[in-house]
């Protein structure tokens, strides 16, 4: 299938690694001229050099979102390397530990400048211009935990449940301007990050060393789910290339799980 990306501009915050940096990935494979965000210069250049080499569009720019300075910095670089945006995906986002009892309210304030006004800052930017060429794509990546919740880390989980209800309203907010906004909402997915931890959890646990052992067990005792296993990077990438495209032009505040099933609601 084409997705119609070819051309495009596509920024991509939170991109110096991880997800991200899967996201990224896929839309210059895609077509896409990649915009790789690091909050400081030096942070997207691993990623840069990997795209680079596999001769992909891409180019750095910074910013510090979480401040109203540091979004404005990224959208400057954004406009001088570019000119333009036509595809947002609002990837950025932390889970920071914490409970109901011990977590201080800066800490809860803090985590929704991180995984909502964040987005947010850019939305304000970017999609008037989206809107005046008459097309244009917005894609939060949030998690399945708005939908399911632990006790544990409330204040993530209350920022992270935010976007859902972001997205409805902004999409109707630009009906009928050709651009679109959804939410991909991810379960656990294995990045490197994730993989070190729970290689360390399964050495305290023996399980074994092996990624198959480990991917099978973790996801039984952490994130039961039908398929039994984790999300790779490009599965969720594959789904945030596909919302952000021509053919998905009918999808639109939509809230779209990849989680292997693991949600209790069909919702």
């Amino acid at each position: 299938m084409d997705l119609g990306l070819r051309g495009k501009v596509a920024l991509v915050t939170g991109s110096w690694r991880g997800t991200g940096a899967g996201i990224a990935e896929m839309l210059g494979r895609e077509g896409c001229r990649v915009l790789v965000h690091g909050f400081e210069k030096g942070q997207p250049d691993e990623v840069m050099a990997r795209l680079g080499e596999a001769g992909l569009d891409a180019q750095a720019v910074h910013g510090d979102i979480t401040t109203d300075p540091g979004a404005d910095q990224l959208v400057q670089e954004a406009l001088e390397a570019a000119g333009h945006v036509d595809v947002l995906i609002n990837n950025y986002g932390v889970a920071e530990g914490g409970d109901w009892t011990a977590t201080p309210t800066s800490e809860w304030v803090g985590l929704y400048q991180k995984n909502v006004l964040s987005g947010v800052r850019l939305v304000h930017a970017l999609s008037p211009p989206m809107v005046e060429r008459g097309w244009g794509r917005i894609v939060f990546v949030g998690t399945v935990g708005s939908l399911r919740p632990a006790a544990r880390m409330p204040h993530y989980y209350a920022s992270k449940a935010v976007l859902p209800n972001l997205c409805v309203s902004l999409a109707k907010e630009l009906g009928g301007s050709g651009v679109t906004v959804n939410l991909v909402s991810p379960g656990i997915i294995a990045t490197q990050e994730i993989k070190a931890t729970l290689a360390r959890r399964a050495e305290k646990k023996g399980w074994g060393s092996d990624w198959e052992t480990i991917e099978r067990e973790a996801s039984r005792e952490l994130f039961a789910n039908p398929t039994g296993r984790i999300a790779k990077i490009e599965e969720v990438a594959s789904l945030v290339a596909f919302v952000a495209s021509g053919p998905a032009s009918y999808i639109n505040g939509a809230n779209l799980r990849v989680d292997g099933g693991a949600s209790d609601s069909a919702l």
